[in-house]
């Protein structure tokens, strides 16, 4: 008797555990299976121990609503990534524009200019100083040459060295030393620059 009450138990129990799915077609006729419905029908799980449901279609729901916000989270982010690309190839790009203009004013004013007056800076090699500032690299390049320039224009300056960022820069406020073959030295600040 023992033996036929555990077998029932566990017969009983493994059938409970399977759980009930509950079907409701459009029409609302409903019908309780041992596996899921069919698609295109309203699907419930029931627990038969408990007696509570799960709304299947739901959990389907929220499973799609969450790998959809998943996936526009990745496509955000290539975007970003895509974009900060863009921007640091642009940087790239217009830091070797100013530089060539730098080395063309130079090459075309020999009394001037020392040839290695304004090396160019490389932007996969900058000084460490430089680096700190790599966002304004194009602004650098440029200054440097204006800096040059308005050493020069004071009179004090018959010739250019040497144009360097200098260690008292900051990050709104650039600062170059001009080095020239009078031994003069300028410091010039970017706000003098813009003026």
């Amino acid at each position: 008797m023992k033996f036929a009450l555990l077998i029932l138990g566990s017969l009983f129990s493994a059938y409970a555990s399977a759980g009930v799915y509950k079907c409701t077609d459009t029409s609302g006729k409903t019908a309780y299976r041992e596996n899921p419905c069919a698609a295109g029908i309203s699907n419930m799980k029931l627990n038969v121990k408990t007696g509570n449901a799960i709304n299947l279609d739901d959990i389907k729901h929220q499973q799609a609503s969450q790998q959809q916000q998943q996936q526009a989270l990745i496509e955000q982010q290539q975007l970003e990534q895509q974009q900060l690309l863009q921007k640091q190839t642009k940087l790239k790009q217009d830091a070797v524009d100013e530089s060539a203009k730098s080395q063309f004013l130079i090459k075309n004013n020999p009394q001037k200019f020392s040839p290695f007056a304004i090396p160019p800076y490389k932007p996969d090699q900058l000084p460490a100083l430089v680096k700190v500032h790599q966002d304004r690299l194009a602004d650098i390049e440029r200054m440097r040459r204006q800096s040059a320039e308005k050493a020069l224009a004071s009179g004090q300056c018959a010739r250019v060295e040497a144009v360097e960022l200098n260690i008292k820069s900051t990050k709104n406020a650039l600062v170059f030393l001009v080095d020239c073959s009078t031994a003069k030295r300028f410091y010039i600040t970017e706000q003098e620059l813009a003026q």
